[in-house]
């Protein structure tokens, strides 16, 4: 989730905004952004909220940029971006663009003042905007919803067929395969176990399904997971059936290749996999969980079914095997809805209104 903060400044740059994305050295986001031409400021702060003398360089920052909205996309740089305003630029607008749930109620003093010097709170779904609401103490009037844009225009695009993706992925299948495809890090909580355990109990009946996984291991968390789902294919027997590819910087490839989509995740706040799948035209199906409660229309734009429930999503799976027309109107709903409401085009003209809205 990181990476969308350095696509969402190059899309304000494009758009003609000045932007400079300020950030620590050697992160991901760095690198990221120096690499497709943004302008980049590096900052320290080890005491993170009462780093004063960080809070006098952001401050510096922010003056020699001509900077006078700071939009943080990080809770945890939320406190140094009040500190920064408190003791030096009180005519700062900060801005907190909402990436993950909050989690435990924050309507302690504390957090009410750090609240109280935002001058807008940006959530990306209308579910985590009244969880905003009945968690914190921010004023209603400074909460907008902006659901966070993807360039969904590379997963609607269909120029290339399914056998080039698959040609392009080194997957050579016979031509009756039904691919599921779970696009995503390796991680206990993507549900990759799951899927391999319910591919079994599907294979029993309809053995041309296979499963393509696309992701690396979780950043530094080793690969212990990993190993232990692919250990369980070969206990299983389906070494031939699972299919295991890196991460890539072309995952429209991927999708272009499925026949399903899966989201198994056990809480997604805001299933950008799912959202992917949904441009692609792909039928989804997805855990009843989270976010993805919000973003997929059970029947319409998405089949759900119980979290680990492996019977229920048995039975989506061959539900849309026989069922092709379903499968079909579902992944033209699924399209529809996500570039009306999910485009990247979208996001900036909403995040625009609020900004003009403080000038």
């Amino acid at each position: 989730m990181e990476l969308n903060t350095v696509r969402f400044a190059n899309w304000m740059q494009q758009r003609g905004w000045p932007v400079q994305v300020i950030t620590v050295l050697n992160s991901p986001i760095a690198a990221r952004a120096q690499e497709i031409g943004l302008s980049v400021a590096l900052l320290q702060n080890p005491w993170k909220a009462a780093d004063i003398p960080a809070a006098g360089r952001l401050a510096g920052l922010v003056r020699s940029f001509g900077t006078q909205v700071l939009l943080v996309t990080r809770n945890g740089d939320l406190g140094l971006a009040v500190l920064c305003k408190t003791l030096r630029l009180p005519r700062l607008h900060l801005v907190y663009q909402q990436h993950m749930q909050l989690g435990l109620a924050k309507r302690g003093l504390v957090h009410t003042l750090r609240y109280r010097a935002l001058s807008a709170w940006l959530s990306p779904l209308p579910g985590l905007a009244r969880q905003v609401l009945e968690k914190t103490r921010l004023a209603p009037h400074k909460l907008h919803v902006v659901p966070l844009g993807i360039e969904l225009e590379k997963f609607a695009n269909a120029s290339l067929t399914q056998a080039q993706a698959r040609q392009h992925l080194n997957l050579h299948l016979p031509d009756s395969t039904v691919l599921l495809g779970l696009i995503g890090r390796f991680d206990d909580g993507k549900g990759q176990d799951f899927v391999v355990e319910a591919l079994a109990e599907i294979r029993r009946q309809y053995p041309q399904v296979q499963v393509l996984f696309v992701g690396e291991s979780t950043r530094n968390e080793g690969n212990d997971y990993r190993e232990a789902v692919l250990n369980r294919v070969q206990t299983l027997g389906l070494t031939e059936a699972v299919h295991v590819r890196e991460f890539t910087l072309q995952p429209e490839v991927a999708y272009r290749a499925l026949d399903i989509s899966i989201t198994a995740s056990t809480n997604e706040t805001y299933g950008m996999v799912t959202i992917e799948a949904m441009a692609a035209g792909l039928p989804v199906v997805a855990s009843a969980a989270g976010g993805t409660l919000e973003i997929v229309e059970d029947g319409r734009t998405g089949l759900l079914y119980p979290l680990r429930d492996v019977a229920a999503f048995t039975a989506v799976v061959v539900r849309l095997l026989q069922t092709p027309t379903l499968a079909a109107s579902v992944g033209q709903a699924a399209q529809a809805e996500a570039l009306a409401t999910y485009s990247h085009q979208r996001q900036c003209e909403l995040t625009e209104k609020v900004l003009w809205s403080l000038a």
